[in-house]
């Protein structure tokens, strides 16, 4: 596996780049502040621009990290921010897998958020296999994990489609530390590969 950083990936529709403070009004406007976009989300949603503009402004200084992924999802002609999505070292999702782990190596997970006007129009599923197919065949991982809270069936459906395979229920945490009911998902090269219906 050789890290490769947050570079910028196209599709039919989405462009998916690095994010800057210039990008604080728009992500606060159309998703960050939003409590039903983050409720399912580990953090809360934010209560000013300022927060947005922090978050932003740290993400900012890890760009030249090839360790670090985190892409804003653009569309490809308006370029209006639509949502994040990210890929992140996931020491709590070691153990608990129906999967040869110590073979496979240690968990990174995909995380996103799209504001409530994108829904239900397939952006977030173009996102997500955009992502998954940079991180099985230019970065060369062997498999990727990924968690939602029981409810949240829409992402459900969002893993499924990019070919994720549920695995086991667990009990995670968001960062103020009440516990969320989670599902478990997981996509390794091998099913990956396998896959005939890989949307490219």
């Amino acid at each position: 596996m050789k890290h490769c950083g947050t570079q910028e990936l196209t599709t039919e529709r989405l462009v998916l780049r690095q994010l800057s403070i210039d990008d604080s009004e728009m992500m606060y406007n159309n998703w960050a502040r939003d409590k039903q976009v983050t409720k399912y989300l580990r953090w809360n949603a934010h209560r000013s621009w300022g927060e947005t503009a922090e978050t932003l402004n740290e993400w900012e200084k890890h760009y030249n990290d090839p360790k670090f992924y985190q892409w804003g999802i653009t569309d490809k002609h308006s370029e209006v921010l639509m949502g994040t999505i990210s890929l992140c070292p996931a020491p709590m999702l070691k153990t608990g897998w129906h999967l040869n782990t110590e073979r496979l190596g240690s968990p990174w997970e995909v995380g996103y958020a799209l504001g409530r006007k994108w829904w239900n129009k397939g952006y977030m599923t173009e996102a997500l296999c955009a992502v998954r197919d940079y991180w099985f065949d230019t970065v060369g991982a062997d498999w990727l994990a990924a968690v939602h809270a029981n409810e949240n069936i829409a992402s459900a459906a969002v893993l499924e489609k990019a070919g994720f395979v549920y695995d086991h229920e667990a009990v995670y945490h968001r960062f103020d530390g009440t516990a969320i009911p989670c599902k478990c998902y997981a996509l390794t090269r091998e099913y990956y590969k396998e896959q005939p219906l890989r949307q490219r």
